[in-house]
């Protein structure tokens, strides 16, 4: 009999402990910027609308079946690299020189394992390769060519730089030469997509892609590549990624300071964010960020009038693109 009642008990604990221990979560975004109402057309706001509730529900599948958080992030983040509306993958801005140069970043809040490329070229999903970087190699950061080659070693899907390109981003890079303005001139908007989710065990993930900036030359890379800048995620904490003006990002280290402040004073995931993007804003960036904690918060705080943003959880999906009010 007491060996019944021990076996019975270790059964139970065994059994508790395979059981889901957290609510799944997952946050998105598409870019921030000068998104208004009055200056986006019906057949735009559809289309945005529609491309965020399909990268949500695409993550939210694998959660709701008790996926991991490093999974949905890269699911979701991987079909807005496939939809031209975003600047990452398919759709991305061009450099002064006319190409398509690719960055991403990935993080696993388990272990803090991270993998992050720049610069790539031919690789049809960079979050992917930043994940193959993280997880079938011994570094964090690879670039250029170099990223590119290893992506053919893997056997991820290549493409030939042109798949990239669009009509709306070539004429964008046009319009800069031509009339000799900066990016934000051309389009006050950070395209950028990511994503971060917690998943049923209690563990979060972060993921970001981009393009970059419209006409960026000398090999300039933003936040978005940069584990700490544009990406981070620490189970003690939260999971960041991050969008805006990458230069002030870096010199902000925006996504591991949210994820500090978190872990070392009582800042709840709100404040903490609201916080350093209100520094950001303070140093002359702008952008904004999505946030997810271990209990179960779900945050978006940008400093611009209007962010791509969509949330998930079991009961719930939902998506926006202006300000609170607008919203309304």
């Amino acid at each position: 009999m007491r060996f019944l009642l021990i076996f019975g008990a270790l059964l139970m604990t065994a059994t508790a402990q395979a059981q889901p221990t957290a609510e799944w979560k997952l946050v998105i975004h598409g870019g921030a910027g000068g998104i208004e109402k009055a200056k986006t057309t019906a057949q735009k706001d559809r289309a945005i609308r529609a491309a965020l509730d399909h990268a949500l529900a695409t993550g939210s599948k694998i959660l709701a079946e008790g996926g991991q958080a490093l999974d949905a992030v890269e699911a979701a983040v991987r079909e807005l690299e496939e939809d031209p509306n975003f600047n990452a993958g398919r759709g991305a801005v061009f450099t002064y020189d006319g190409v398509n140069e690719l960055d991403a970043s990935i993080m696993d809040g388990r272990t803090r394992a991270a993998g992050a490329v720049t610069g790539i070229s031919t690789s049809k999903n960079p979050i992917s390769l930043a994940r193959a970087v993280m997880e079938k190699s011994p570094h964090v950061f690879l670039s250029g060519d170099g990223a590119d080659q290893f992506a053919r070693e893997q056997g991820l899907e290549q493409v030939p730089n042109e798949y990239f390109a669009t009509p709306e981003r070539r004429r964008q890079l046009e319009e800069l030469k031509t009339n000799k303005v900066s990016a934000l001139e051309v389009e006050y908007k950070y395209g950028t997509v990511g994503a971060v989710a917690l998943d049923s065990k209690g563990h979060v993930a972060a993921a970001t892609s981009t393009g970059g900036m419209t006409g960026k030359r000398w090999g300039r890379i933003g936040d978005s590549p940069i584990i700490g800048a544009g990406t981070y995620a620490d189970d003690r904490a939260c999971a960041v990624s991050a969008t805006g003006w990458g230069e002030f990002f870096i010199r902000a280290g925006v996504a591991h300071e949210i994820c500090a402040r978190m872990r070392l004073t009582a800042a709840s995931g709100q404040q903490a964010a609201d916080a350093v993007m209100a520094e950001v804003k303070e140093l002359g960036g702008s952008g904004g960020v999505i946030v997810v904690t271990p209990r179960g918060e779900m945050i978006y705080s940008f400093n611009t009038p209007g962010m791509y943003r969509g949330m998930a959880d079991a009961k719930r999906r939902r998506v926006a693109l202006y300000s609170e009010a607008e919203e309304r």
